[in-house]
This record gives structure tokens, C-alpha cells and sequence, in this order.
């Protein structure tokens, strides 16, 4: 009963086109104004993201997090930085679960 449940918020999810996807990271906050405010930075960025409720399996402080293509990493990553983003982590999917990330920002 609880997969075909589930089975109906993936095709709503689908839907609306909020699907993970593998090559998408997920970046998660502390507080909704760190949220917000990275959502406003890599949207001026002009780098395609998602704002989505943070995955149960992330420990975080914030019920919102940010997913993006992996391929703008590190564009994310620089503007985390110049704009001092206070941020939880950077989270890949695996079979598991999510996995942090290391963040090298030069």
C-alpha cells in the first residue's frame, strides 16, 4: 500500500517537473534566509535550480533545500563562497541515500 502511495507522488512530482534527477545535487540550509537568499543568488546567476522541501534523509535545520545540475558545481560553489552563503551541504544521490559531498572552493 505505501509504495503504490509513493508511487503517486513521484508521477505528481513528475508532473510538475520536480523529479530528481541523477545528475542533480542538493544543497541544504540551516535557515530558511540562507534558502532564500542562495535562490535569489543562482537564480541572478542565471543557473537552473529547484527550490523543493529538504529530503528526510538530510539532517538539516531548514525545510527547504536547492537542487542543481551537477554540472554548475562550481558555479555554485564560487558564488557560495564570494557571498558568504551559509550553507549545511552539498548532497549527491546514491542508492541509499544522499551522500555530503566535499566542496573544494578555491
Amino acid at each position: 500500500m505505501e509504495d503504490f502511495i509513493l508511487a503517486g507522488y513521484f508521477e505528481v512530482w513528475k508532473q510538475r517537473g520536480i523529479l530528481m534527477m541523477d545528475n542533480w545535487l542538493v544543497m541544504a540550509f540551516d535557515s530558511t534566509q540562507q534558502a532564500l537568499r542562495a535562490e535569489m543568488l543562482l537564480e541572478y546567476a542565471e543557473i537552473e535550480i529547484d527550490l523543493f522541501p529538504t529530503p528526510k534523509e538530510i539532517t538539516a535545520g531548514c525545510a527547504l533545500s536547492i537542487q542543481f545540475d551537477r554540472v554548475d558545481l562550481p558555479r555554485v560553489q564560487r558564488i557560495v563562497l564570494e557571498e558568504t552563503v551559509e550553507i549545511r551541504g552539498i548532497y549527491s544521490k546514491d542508492g541509499r541515500g544522499y551522500v555530503n559531498i566535499d566542496i573544494n572552493i578555491d
